[in-house]
């Protein structure tokens, strides 16, 4: 693994990387101009994750380029439900958000540290506000379910010292690339209100993720992402796991936040259940294990949050599985954790686009 330690340019004058590694901040510099590769494989996205031990809100802003994307997701894991609905626009093609009032176009910065994102229509009204030290998530979204609507008011505080950031190639063009940043851990309150339901998150039991991503990508992949998000010996604990991200010889998204500090994993492997006829089985018992011992768990399912849109040459087949993890995560220093039942998520996405 290749660990980048100074800020520089993410890409060189051939709109290739200049190094693919790892690093735990947010370190090279993102700049859409000077890619190189068709606009149209260009991929921006902001999607962030919100829960306490009994609800969750997921929402994602993504600039496709050909396609831009606004999704929210309720997530109920006493009744084990979840209601995702979503808006489709065409060819966004990265312009900017000059007038929120009048302009329905999505505005993806250039960094995760400054800017942001806001995307309005008719029926949808999302806001992903940074002032430089908090982050506000703001959604009315009207008819989401039967007629009910759904309304996001969180704030997100206490960012985490030390993120997982990554930037790896494609051995299949050398002008892709992913460039990514997950930052693991914040402290979140505020109120949902879903048709009659008030849903308050106390900043004393719900946390919240950002999944920053920006590259551009190869028609045909599947990936493979988990994290999970508690509170361990009175210090907050997470780790991000995950692997299809590009070629991560030299990168790989495997890390464990523990008070805030990033520990790095080697290899990380999902073990998904088959049925008797082959297919994946999400909602049985998962395991995980790493090649460097640090990473030992067992997962219980209890909630697929599936989605499966195909258009033909076009396609989108996502299982984000929800459940409870238990196990042991290892320090860099050796210091062994014991984890049980902790609320998190594994997701297998296969993605032609």
């Amino acid at each position: 693994m290749v660990e980048i330690v100074e800020e520089c340019e993410l890409l060189n004058k051939f709109g290739e990387l200049n190094n693919a590694g790892f690093s735990k901040q947010l370190l090279q510099i993102y700049d859409r101009n000077k890619i190189k590769a068709s606009k149209f494989k260009i991929k921006e996205w902001d999607y962030y994750l919100i829960h306490n031990s009994d609800y969750g809100i997921a929402l994602t802003v993504a600039d496709n380029s050909y396609m831009g994307l606004i999704s929210a997701s309720i997530l109920n894991f006493k009744n084990r439900t979840e209601k995702t609905k979503s808006i489709m626009t065409f060819f966004p093609m990265g312009k900017l958000n000059t007038n929120f009032n009048e302009h329905k176009k999505i505005n993806m910065p250039s960094s995760s540290k400054t800017g942001d994102v806001m995307f309005r229509n008719k029926n949808c009204d999302i806001r992903f506000l940074h002032d430089g030290k908090n982050r506000k998530l703001y959604l009315n979204f009207l008819n989401f379910d039967k007629k009910q609507n759904l309304e996001v008011d969180l704030t997100l505080t206490d960012e985490p010292k030390q993120s997982m950031v990554i930037a790896t190639p494609f051995k299949e063009n050398k002008k892709a690339f992913y460039y990514n940043q997950k930052i693991v851990g914040f402290k979140a309150y505020g109120e949902v209100k879903f048709g009659n339901e008030n849903i308050n998150f106390k900043k004393d039991d719900t946390f919240a993720l950002l999944d920053w991503g920006r590259g551009v990508w190869t028609y045909k992949n599947t990936w493979f992402w988990g994290a999970g998000m508690s509170t361990i010996n009175g210090k907050s604990f997470g780790f991000n796991i995950g692997y299809g991200f590009g070629d991560t010889s030299r990168a790989t998204e495997n890390m464990l936040f523990y008070g805030g500090v990033a520990h790095k994993l080697e290899h990380v492997t999902f073990n998904i259940p088959k049925t008797e006829n082959g297919k994946d089985d999400f909602l049985s018992p998962w395991t995980f294990s790493s090649s460097d011992g640090r990473f030992e768990m067992n997962f219980t399912p209890i909630l697929n949050r599936h989605s499966d849109t195909n258009a033909l040459i076009l396609r989108s087949n996502q299982n984000q599985v929800f459940g409870y993890f238990d196990g042991i995560a290892i320090l860099d220093d050796g210091t062994k954790l014991e984890i049980k039942n902790l609320l998190g998520f594994a997701e297998k996405v296969f993605n032609k686009w």
